[in-house]
């Protein structure tokens, strides 16, 4: 990854950066269109996704869970430490066989009718069974989802295809990805916010390297140079470098600069939908979620992931000083102007939104995703 700083370097001595080969017109109906978001959620249905982190299952024993695509989930760990994932539905007649977030239990009970399963999905115990008459304990255990753990991150994948490993799916983001050592960190802090908001413009602001010196002037807009940016292309993922301006100022005055890695941030896009941000103390890690009913909502999933080997009372409050400035520029900045082209969007979806040459970022997604629908037949 050396040569990534020494583009940067020089791009900022021209002036310059990374180009994409073509400027992209993606149609404003893709914002808004109900049969574009039907056909785009097919796609996410095809992808491993992320659906927890490793660390939400601890020990042996602990359950988490989740909806994901309005899919109810159950996550579990057994005791030799596999984590399995299921449909959090009940074989009889279809309750949810756990009811809390997250917890350590032994086996689940669906509290319409008593029927119970094990960590590794299999029905344990049927009330009243000489009454409703045979049970085939082998056929009745609980809907498999097909999931591995891979980087600290249970991965799940809806598509069938059990062939397909998440290594294959990442390809050479894989390496970038294992690089981090995510499997070392814990959850720090999370938040979920519902938004008005196309899932794709919610992405397109988390790598958007062209605004902030414009929508966040007072804020990270003081740190980071705004022009310059190095791209690097994994197929279906994406990673993008900014430096920050202290950099810019430093070979300006011809200082010396050690460890230049710390004046540049990076953003891994890993299609379709997560952002990973490394910081000097934690990760920012983005899951958008698109809305199933309503292409102008979504959901997005923030988390900070911190080193539990790392974490002191120093630590923590660095990094709750870094969640009040993305809070900031989020809640008061990113969000609203967003906001503001949603509804521009949904009174408007004519026409197209252009995206530059040097807007190679915010282009990846949307090529990718046609590419996907294109492999699909969507």
């Amino acid at each position: 990854m050396e040569g990534v700083y020494d583009r940067m370097v020089e791009h900022l001595r021209a002036g310059t950066t990374d180009m994409a080969e073509a400027t992209l017109s993606v149609p404003i109906a893709h914002f808004t269109d109900a049969d574009h978001l039907k056909r785009e959620v097919e796609v996410f249905r095809n992808q491993p996704l992320v659906a927890a982190m490793a660390s939400e299952l601890p020990d042996p024993g602990s359950f988490l869970t989740r909806d994901l695509l309005g899919v109810p989930l159950l996550m579990t760990r057994d005791k030799a430490g596999k984590v399995s994932v299921f449909r959090n539905m009940c074989r009889h007649r279809g309750g949810k066989v756990e009811q809390e977030e997250k917890g350590k239990k032994p086996f689940f009970v669906c509290a319409y009718h008593g029927w119970s399963y094990d960590a590794q999905g299999a029905l344990r115990g049927v009330p009243y069974e000489e009454q409703l008459g045979p049970v085939d304990r082998s056929c009745n255990s609980l809907h498999r989802v097909h999931s591995e753990e891979r980087h600290g991150i249970i991965w799940v994948d809806f598509s069938g295809r059990a062939d397909r490993t998440v290594a294959d799916y990442l390809g050479e983001a894989d390496e970038r990805l294992a690089a981090y050592g995510v499997e070392k960190t814990v959850v720090f802090m999370e938040k979920w916010i519902d938004l008005a908001v196309n899932w794709k413009l919610v992405m397109d602001g988390a790598i958007d390297v062209l605004h902030p010196q414009f929508l966040h002037p007072t804020g990270v807009g003081k740190l980071i140079h705004t022009s310059s940016a190095v791209c690097l292309d994994y197929g279906r993922h994406f990673q993008s470098f900014s430096a920050r301006k202290r950099l810019l100022e430093k070979l300006k005055a011809g200082e010396t600069i050690d460890a230049g890695w710390r004046y540049i941030s990076g953003n891994l896009m890993v299609f379709p939908n997560t952002s990973l941000i490394p910081t000097p103390d934690h990760y920012e890690y983005w899951n958008v979620w698109p809305d199933l009913a309503h292409p102008g909502r979504c959901r997005i999933h923030i988390r900070f992931l911190v080193d539990a080997a790392k974490l002191d009372d120093a630590v923590a409050e660095r990094i709750m000083r870094s969640w009040a400035i993305l809070e900031q520029a989020a809640t008061e900045e990113d969000f609203p102007m967003e906001e503001t082209i949603q509804v521009n969007a949904n009174a408007h979806p004519v026409g197209d939104f252009h995206y530059g040459l040097c807007e190679g970022p915010c282009q990846h997604l949307h090529r990718q995703m046609a590419r996907e629908m294109e492999v699909a037949g969507a």
